[in-house]
């Protein structure tokens, strides 16, 4: 996995599965990052092959739930993105994906003991990385990415918002432009990226060659396409589609679609109101005319 000039999909619940993370790939998204899941859960879980749908899940024990779903088409691009207190438990789960993702990341959201990361980077063959937030002034931050990559991570990814910040708080480039200035190894710059040419307006701002998106993404992930965004009406479908042949988890599919909804339109209006409705994938297949995507799911 290189780090350098990429364009990434940041990690996000409920909505990074893997119907939304290939259609960010299918687009144009270099590194695909799942979203976070607590090793606790992870460490519960038997791998075990799905041959229908061609996906290897990684399922709940006792509840046969599916914890994290990948497949061959994204094994070198997947990012496997963990929440961990402890060094011990963090391997054990990281171990158990390690040969069916590209890379593990650690959430830093909060600082934490360095102890994990060097514990991974130590025992993994593929990268460990981390992602954080700025911390209360531009310099404890610096000291922060400093003390992470001695550790020896692959990469850095850093959120330009605080703690207490809000979405609609402008994201700090120039702090993570800081970050960048005092580390050799790579930083994925992440906040405010909406349009493609956003991209190369953060690398401009912040010194770093890669970047991470995320509500951009989720609006309409064609924000990937150097061409220019498609209508995101057609991104939605294609969503859909992927979700159907994807087996995704209803309850995912449905939060996704309306996260899109309610910034294109209204959950009011009779779209939004029929993807709250919706029971299962047929439903939503029904709903977007996606019956032939579906049949073939059955059929398969």
């Amino acid at each position: 996995m290189e780090y350098e000039n990429k364009l990434v999909l940041a990690p996000m619940v409920r909505i990074g599965t893997l119907p939304f993370r290939l259609l960010a790939a299918e687009y144009g998204a270099d590194i695909t990052y799942g979203e976070e899941i607590i090793d606790h859960k992870l460490v519960k879980c038997d791998r075990r092959l799905n041959e229908k749908i061609g996906s290897i899940d990684f399922v709940e024990k006792g509840t046969g739930s599916v914890v994290f779903r990948t497949c061959d088409e994204e094994k070198d691009r997947v990012v496997f993105q963990m929440g961990t207190s402890d060094a011990v438990r963090a391997l054990t789960a990281a171990q158990m994906v390690c040969k069916d993702v590209a890379a593990v990341d650690i959430n830093m959201g909060c600082p934490k003991s360095f102890s994990i990361l060097t514990t991974l980077r130590r025992n993994m063959s593929i990268p460990v990385t981390c992602k954080i937030r700025l911390l209360k002034s531009s310099q404890d931050t610096v000291e922060l990415a400093r003390r992470i990559e001695k550790t020896g991570v692959s990469a850095l990814a850093v959120h330009g918002r605080k703690v207490p910040d809000r979405p609609r708080d402008p994201a700090k480039w120039s702090e993570i432009a800081d970050v960048v200035a005092s580390l050799s190894i790579p930083v994925i710059a992440n906040g405010d990226v909406f349009e493609y040419d956003d991209f190369q307006r953060i690398k401009v701002a912040t010194g770093t060659s890669s970047v991470m998106v995320a509500r951009g993404a989720l609006w309409n992930a064609s924000i990937f396409c150097p061409k220019g965004k498609l209508p995101w009406e057609e991104v939605k479908r294609e969503y859909v589609r992927k979700s159907i042949l994807w087996d995704n988890d209803i309850k995912s599919t449905k939060h996704t679609l309306k996260e899109m909804i309610m910034h294109h339109s209204s959950l009011e209006l009779p779209e939004g109101k029929a993807v709250i409705k919706s029971d299962s994938l047929v439903d939503l297949a029904r709903l977007y005319g996606e019956e032939k995507s579906y049949d073939f799911f059955v059929k398969n």
